[in-house]
């Protein structure tokens, strides 16, 4: 996400994502094999493997990478037992974290969130301990720019039925159900608007703010979550002072 969005730390992302392209790699190849798997092997048809690959070029990962998850994923070349889980906790200070997991071993995968949590100051909650302090939502992030006329943008989206529009000082940031997500970014590409990032996500209901003490530890304990190959997502309602 940019950088100047209000929701950037929001959803942690590694800071040197050059010298992790390695798992960065496996984490897209795992979204390849599981998207393909729920909707077919054909981009054109399968919006969200249309997404994924999106966001694996982006990352410049090798196209034969691409296409060797995409076999995997449709059974040509085999391939994990791979499914999709949802894990809870909360981190130092109280602060709720959710995490996306894909994993081929629910057991082996809990006790070692278990661990990383224990390490850092937190604890992995049951299901459902803090879901329900985030919302699915469909995310765009347009930057501003000298180009950009952002009361055009923003009446685009809000007519292809945007839940909310909100311009900061470098960006425009669009939320959308889950439902009308695919809807409003059509309408806005087909218009030539350039979007920074587009994503279904989880959005905090409120978000919360930590001691100095707690908040280094927060971080940590986030970037470790972040670097485990089975997360795929990171979210949480602790917002930095910073």
């Amino acid at each position: 996400m940019s950088g100047h969005s209000k929701w950037a730390n929001i959803k942690h992302k590694k800071a040197k994502m050059d010298a992790q392209k390695g798992k960065l790699y496996t984490k897209l190849s795992k979204m390849i094999i599981v998207a393909v798997r729920e909707g077919g092997p054909d981009p054109e048809a399968n919006s969200r493997l249309r997404d994924v690959i999106e966001k694996a070029k982006e990352a410049n990962m090798p196209n034969e990478n691409i296409i060797r998850a995409i076999k995997r994923g449709s059974g040509e070349l085999g391939g994990e037992n791979l499914e999709e889980a949802l894990y809870e906790g909360y981190g130092p200070g109280g602060a709720a974290i959710l995490l996306e997991v894909m994993t081929d071993n629910r057991n082996r995968t809990a006790a070692e969130l278990r661990h990383i949590f224990d390490k850092h100051g937190g604890n992995l909650g049951e299901a459902g301990c803090v879901a329900w302090m985030f919302e699915k939502k469909g995310l765009l992030i347009i930057e501003k720019n000298e180009g950009i006329n952002a009361e055009e943008i923003m009446m685009l989206a809000i007519e292809a039925g945007a839940d909310d529009v909100e311009e900061q000082e470098d960006s425009i940031e669009i939320i959308t159900s889950p439902e009308q997500f695919e809807t409003v970014k059509n309408v806005l590409q087909e218009n030539n608007v350039k979007l920074s990032s587009a994503e279904i996500t989880y959005l905090p209901k409120t978000t919360m703010t930590l001691s100095e003490k707690d908040g280094e530890m927060m971080e940590k304990l986030l970037e470790a979550l972040d670097d485990h190959d089975d997360v795929q997502n990171v979210y949480t309602n602790y917002e930095s002072a910073n």
